[in-house]
């Protein structure tokens, strides 16, 4: 029977890109045509995008547009080449993105105190986008809302008031969020080779930078020293990163500051870049002895079934299994309360960090190819011991999407390859062929930060 152990272990360089995947404005054409199905399928008339900057992923999948400073919306009327509104610094930018789309200024979505010389009413603007009366009108934010039991409310929105009630005055208005984000068949939910390659692109970055902050932190630094570490260049976030050592590190989210680190300090760092996330956790000690001495079985009592919990999961996803079997592979061994799992283990990303889970007790929805999903496991014990962490990304392939990919990013697949043989022969962790880790750091658990080399395997 197979445990989980320290091993002593050296982290491969899975390498950089030296070329970053694109989406041409052929993806984001048959987006469209995706789209327009898919309302014809639901009974809509017309569909209304929101987006902002922290709500971005469905109106950047169909437009290519991201709002930074303001407010975006998109108005997609069947026959009609696409609307979007922005306001005054947003107009100019999103002549740069790939989508087709008629661009219009409305200046109400401007920051405050800039110029409104050229407002129209809401109403007026829809209308020249071809919105009409008794019209079937769907409206996609940036969420749904659902019962524990999955049961989704059409009527409730997180869309603006203003928004909401203009688009009343043209006929029904039904939350059309699922369009965008169901668990198995949302057109986020299933992605192109091309988005896969940007994710993976995006995941090399995070955990590179994860990377270097483990490697270069020590005590004595303060955090904003060992988040220096990760150099980043520029790619856009999808969080803010999430660094915190000592008495703030139990509640994952702070942002870095000024504290020093100690030696024995608990430690988490979380960075998310569009398309990617990758978490660790751990103690800023090289062995156990180190830790007080009621918590010097840290590996034995949480690191270790939490790493075989982590195996399990990436041992069992694949395609066509249910989540509820995920779900299950994980609880089976984390199920004592003392683990403290209180999400789902494991979800689905995109240019958002978290846009669903078909992950959960008893869930019959199945996995399937072009999915990105995160091994997304937190045990928040809420004690001395701390927690421990190993985010990271992995997609799902077919075999003509594999060889889709194979061809047309070879930089890219000879990293994942070389990914999946190193958790395999090193780490003892078996993929099934479906499984594309994106991560350059895959499922390394170093439990002491100041011994990186010594690592969670099973043996």
């Amino acid at each position: 029977m197979r445990h989980a152990q320290l091993t002593s272990l050296d982290l491969p360089d899975f390498g950089s890109p030296t070329t970053e995947p694109e989406l041409g404005r052929d993806i984001y054409a048959a987006r469209l045509k995706q789209l327009l199905a898919r309302m014809a399928g639901h009974g809509l008339d017309a569909l209304v995008i929101y987006g902002d900057r922290e709500h971005v992923a469905n109106i950047s999948w169909a437009t290519g547009h991201d709002p930074r400073f303001e407010e975006a919306i998109c108005i997609v009327v069947p026959g009609r080449t696409p609307t979007l509104l922005a306001g005054n610094e947003g107009y100019p930018y999103a002549e740069i993105a790939s989508g087709s789309f008629e661009r219009v200024l409305w200046q109400p979505l401007s920051l405050m105190g800039q110029p409104r010389d050229k407002y129209r009413d809401l109403a007026s603007v829809l209308r020249e986008a071809g919105m009409k009366k008794d019209m079937h009108i769907g409206l996609a934010g940036w969420k749904g809302f659902e019962t524990e039991e999955g049961v989704f409310d059409p009527h409730w929105f997180e869309t603006p008031h203003y928004l909401v009630e203009t688009l009343k005055g043209f006929g029904t208005v039904t939350n059309a969020a699922l369009l965008f984000m169901h668990a198995t068949d949302g057109l986020r939910v299933i992605n192109e080779i091309e988005q896969l390659a940007r994710f993976e692109y995006a995941a090399t970055l995070t955990s590179n930078a994860i990377r270097r902050m483990i490697l270069g932190a020590r005590p004595g630094m303060s955090e904003y020293d060992a988040c220096r570490n990760m150099a980043f260049d520029g790619f856009p976030q999808s969080v803010h990163v999430n660094m915190s050592s000592g008495p703030r590190a139990k509640y994952g989210l702070p942002s870095p500051s000024m504290r020093v680190i100690e030696r024995g300090d608990p430690i988490v760092i979380g960075v998310g870049l569009m398309g990617a996330l990758n978490c660790r956790a751990g103690f800023m000690v090289a062995e156990a002895n180190e830790l007080p001495a009621n918590i010097r079985n840290y590996v034995d009592k949480l690191v270790a079934p939490y790493f075989d919990a982590a195996v399990a999961w990436y041992e069992t996803i694949g395609i066509g299994v249910e989540g509820g079997t995920l779900y299950e592979a994980v609880m089976s061994r984390l199920g004592d309360p003392f683990f403290g799992i209180g999400l789902n283990p494991g979800h689905l990303i995109h240019l958002d960090e978290w846009v669903h889970s078909p992950v959960k007790k008893n869930s019959k929805q199945k996995l399937a190819s072009g999915m990105a999903l995160q091994c997304d496991i937190i045990p928040a014990t809420g004690t001395p011991y701390f927690m421990s962490n190993i985010e990271d990304g992995v997609a799902l392939a077919d075999a003509p999407t594999r060889a889709a990919f194979k061809v047309k990013y070879p930089e890219a697949w000879k990293r994942i390859e070389n990914r999946r043989a190193f958790m395999a022969e090193k780490l003892g962790i078996t993929l099934k062929p479906e499984v594309l880790p994106f991560s350059n750091i895959p499922s390394w658990l170093p439990p002491f930060w100041l011994a990186p080399h010594r690592v969670m395997t099973m043996r």
